[in-house]
């Protein structure tokens, strides 16, 4: 991926900082539970908040970054600010104003909106305090036990997918869901099949940034859009239970299949048309 001058002072580096012991407290939407599958793009974390409390943490110096830690902050800074770019002038054009949120590059946990954030959940958007949260240990994992090989388009990609669920708290998509799942009207598989919508949605999104921004910036290199790819179909749920359980069931599905999350982020790319990102009306006839 080609680097550009842009960069965005909304990120937080809490890598080489110890999260000290903390009294729970009231606030936020809850407390995030660990849940394998979601260490990949998690969504709308109050899907797993259990019991509506927070830890709040002290944070203190622990280490120096490395030189190739302070480079990976350099590149997150850089795409942060290509898509608040991106995402400000789509919602100009909607007659909208973006309000852009913030990023956090964390190693093994920190305190978030959502609850205390835990690296075994590997990144995730936080809709409480408009935030997305980066375990950057988790492109290792996507390496070694998914076999997807990790380039700098690959951590863009993944940016670039919990932004999309930054868009959809903007346009209001997060709190219908919200809303459907409080209701206690829709059964545990209706719900799985929103929450797939909601996440092919977010893939869609990170297609068209990666369309518009490139168009812009020229940012693509050969094999970029190869290697969002192969993160997408490492991470599909149907991939995660071979692995993990050797079938396959698709009503449990949450984030879904790799060929829909290929399909989507491709559907994006090819359009890089927010109005032609209706997960919703194709999955839940």
């Amino acid at each position: 991926m080609r680097w550009t001058n842009d960069s965005s002072d909304n990120v937080d580096d809490r890598r080489g900082r110890s999260s000290g012991g903390g009294a729970l407290v009231g606030g936020g939407i809850g407390t995030l539970i660990i849940a394998a599958i979601v260490f990949f793009m998690g969504g709308d974390p109050s899907a797993i908040l259990g019991s509506g409390m927070s830890q709040q943490s002290a944070q203190t110096e622990q280490r120096d970054l490395s030189p190739e830690e302070l480079k990976t902050r350099k590149f997150v800074e850089m795409v942060t600010g290509e898509t608040e770019q991106t995402w400000s002038s789509e919602f100009q054009k909607l007659g909208m104003t973006y309000r852009k949120p913030h990023v956090v590059m964390f190693e093994d946990q920190t305190n978030s909106g959502c609850g205390t954030a835990q690296s075994a959940m590997g990144p995730f958007y936080c809709p409480a305090d408009e935030t997305v949260y980066m375990d950057m240990a988790f492109f290792n994992e996507l390496q070694q036990k998914f076999g997807a090989q990790v380039t700098e388009f690959t951590i863009a990609y993944v940016m670039a997918h919990e932004i999309g669920h930054h868009v959809q708290t903007l346009l209001g998509t997060t709190q219908k869901v919200d809303q459907m799942r409080g209701s206690g009207q829709y059964s545990e598989a209706d719900m799985n099949r929103v929450s797939v919508a909601t996440e092919l949605q977010a893939d869609f999104y990170a297609g068209v940034w990666a369309k518009l921004t490139d168009q812009r910036e020229n940012i693509l290199e050969p094999g970029d859009i190869q290697s969002a790819m192969e993160a997408a179909a490492a991470v599909g749920d149907d991939n995660i239970q071979k692995r993990s359980t050797g079938t396959v069931n698709q009503e449990a599905f949450t984030h879904g299949s790799s060929a829909q999350r290929q399909e989507w982020f491709m559907k994006g790319y090819n359009s890089g048309d927010i109005k032609q990102g209706n997960t919703f009306d194709q999955l839940l006839k």
